[in-house]
Parts: C-alpha cells; structure tokens; sequence
C-alpha cells in the first residue's frame, strides 16, 4: 500500500525526523516511525534536547545516577544526549548498513557556545564522535565563518558531518568548499572516503518568516506579492548550486576516488504561518538526492494529505532568480536577511542550551 511518504521517498528524498526523546526510543515509537512512515534518519540540536530533558520522561535514572557520580551540568548533559544518540544509531543501524552509509543517520550538534570558535568546535566534534561510537552518527556543525574551518578539519579527520544553519548561497558555496578541502586532506591523510558522508542543512520556513516581516513593513501592492516564495526559491537555487559545484572536476575527481556528494537537507520545514498549506516545504521541494527533515507534525501532516508529484525543484532555477530580483527592487537587502537569520538561529540554540543546563541543574541538584 502506497503513501505520501512512501511516494516522497521514492522519489528520493529521504525522510528524517527533526525529534529525538528517550522515551520515543523506549517506547518503540522511533520504530513505528521507521517501519510506518518511511523515517530513515534522525536530527536533532540543542533545542530539541532542552525540550526533551525538561520534559523528565525516562531521564530520572539517569540524572539520579549523574548525580551521585558528582558529574558536573555539562557533563551530564554530554552524557544524557550522546547516549540518546547512540541508542538511536542503534535503532537505525539496519538502514545504514542497507544503504551504505547514506542513511540511518542520527545527527548531535556541538554546544552552541563554541560556534564561533573553530579549534574548540573541532574538538568537540571529536569528542561527541567518540562518545557516540557508532558509524552512524552524524555531527552537526553550524556553517558560521569559524564553523567553515571546523567542517574542513573534522572531515580531514574521516568524520562526517551535517552542516547546519545555512541561509545563504554564498554561505552554502562556502560550505561545499569546505567539505571538499576536508576530502582532500582526508585522502592524503589515507582515510577511505567512501565512509565518509555529509549533508548540508538549508534552511527554508525561517527565510519566509524574515522575508515577509520586511515585505509586509515595506507594505506596497509589489512587495506584498512577493510573500511566503523566497524561501523555495532559496532553497531551490541552493540545489541547483548544488548540481553545479558536484559536477565540476574538482568534485568529480573526489567522487571517482570514491567520495560521496554532500547532500542538501532541507531544514526549519515546519510551516509558521498558517496561512499556508502545512506541507508546502516538503511537497514543494522535491528532488533526488536530497534529504528533508521534520518535525512529527510535519511529517504527519504529510503522510495524510500530502501530494507528491515528482521533481518541484529543478523546474523551477528560473523563476527562483527573478523572484530574487523582485525582492531586491521592493528593497529587501537580502544578504541583510540571511546574516540576521544565522546570528538569530545561533543565539536561539545558546539560549536553549542555557535553559537546558538550568533544567539539568536543577534535576542535579534535587537529587543530591
């Protein structure tokens, strides 16, 4: 029997749930989720997580035995979400094996706190990979410039990578630059670059939402109707520099040494005005290759009644640039855009991380 998301991944988009708790691993929910919604994959950030601990379901035993080990916030913090993770490559361990390594993934994000400073985001990178010591695992990495060098690094160093934070094309153009100097530095270091993957987050409902505040100030009868299209058209230029950087001899020479192209992932896909069809940032970005990651309410409002129709990307290159255009004559500094966009995203995650570091605390220390 056929679905929407069954359709969506034949049509080669791979599913990934943008939610990890402990009790959807114990309570076998992450499984029906693979089995029933064709999930093959997992993402989550600091927010995710605050939202989850806080929450205290299936977390007790381990903060009561974080506690008596004398563990400090940090560190159970480290501890609670890599074991989260590692169970959850476990759980997904089958898919990566059946598609080499393509899926199966579950990604954890370094501490928001270390965006801006490349060694320390590098040996964190390390560390969370260790911990989580499985093939399986995905570390997040936010494309800010200090991030840049840290993807290169932590690539060199046969690790992968999923690259977060993304609004801009300039941005993404630097990021394929730095995946592929990290498998140049990966191959003369010896690594097999068929083990190592990547995929880099875009981000799409967060463009609108910045967009349409500035469209909507801006008020005229040409600026309002342009809302709720730049971030398709982003995201869709964002695959065809994707087609373009991939096809080029510096990618083509790496990919027959047998590296892997660094998928695009479509991030931020739950719909914020609902104004909107729920489903227009998954059925609307449509493409092979790609990966699109969603929040449970997404991913069921897409398995009820989304309608999936093949490629709406590709189709798509020219009216993206002209829309840009548009939005340019309107006055909407769109480079203004994408920098507020990644500096906001940033200090949303530090702030989920300081609210989560309270709630850890405080469960610490109620069990002292």
């Amino acid at each position: 029997m056929t679905s929407p998301t069954a359709d969506l991944s034949g049509a080669g988009v791979s599913i990934w749930l943008d939610d990890l708790s402990r009790s959807r691993i114990t309570s076998g929910n992450l499984r029906e989720l693979i089995e029933n919604r064709n999930v093959v994959g997992v993402t989550t950030n600091p927010t995710i997580f605050q939202g989850a601990i806080s929450a205290h379901v299936g977390y007790e035993e381990s903060l009561a035995a974080q506690a008596a080990d004398g563990a400090s916030v940090d560190d159970a913090i480290f501890a609670l979400t890599t074991t989260d993770v590692r169970d959850a490559c476990e759980i997904f361990r089958p898919i990566y094996d059946a598609t080499s390594g393509v899926d199966g993934r579950v990604s954890i994000e370094v501490s928001p706190v270390v965006a801006h400073d490349t060694e320390a985001t590098v040996e964190q990178a390390k560390q969370l990979h260790a911990a989580v010591d499985r093939e399986n695992v995905l570390i997040k990495i936010p494309a800010t410039k200090a991030g840049l060098p840290a993807i290169t690094e932590t690539i060199a160093a046969g690790i992968s990578v999923n690259v977060t934070l993304i609004f801009s094309l300039e941005r993404y153009a630097e990021v394929i630059e730095a995946y592929l100097a990290g498998l140049e530095k990966a191959r003369d270091a010896g690594h097999d670059l068929s083990r190592i993957h990547s995929v880099a987050s875009f981000f799409v409902s967060r463009v609108d939402s910045e967009v349409d505040k500035r469209l909507a100030a801006i008020g005229t009868d040409e600026a309002l109707a342009l809302k709720s299209k730049a971030g398709l058209a982003n995201a869709r230029l964002a695959y065809e520099l994707f087609e373009q950087k991939f096809d080029e001899k510096r990618a083509t020479d790496l990919i027959a040494a047998g590296a892997n192209v660094q998928r695009p992932l479509w991030a931020s896909t739950g719909v914020k005005d609902p104004a909107l069809p729920d489903t227009l940032y998954v059925t609307e970005l449509v493409a092979a290759g790609t990966v699109n990651t969603m929040p449970e309410k997404t991913l069921e409002a897409t398995f009820d009644h989304g309608v999936i129709t093949g490629d709406t990307i590709t189709g798509g290159y020219a009216d993206a640039h002209r829309l840009f255009d548009e939005l340019a004559a309107v006055g909407v500094d769109f480079a203004d855009v994408t920098d507020s966009l990644e500096n906001e995203g940033v200090s949303k995650f530090i702030a989920s991380w300081e609210d989560l570091q309270e709630t850890v605390r405080a469960a610490l220390e109620s069990k002292q």
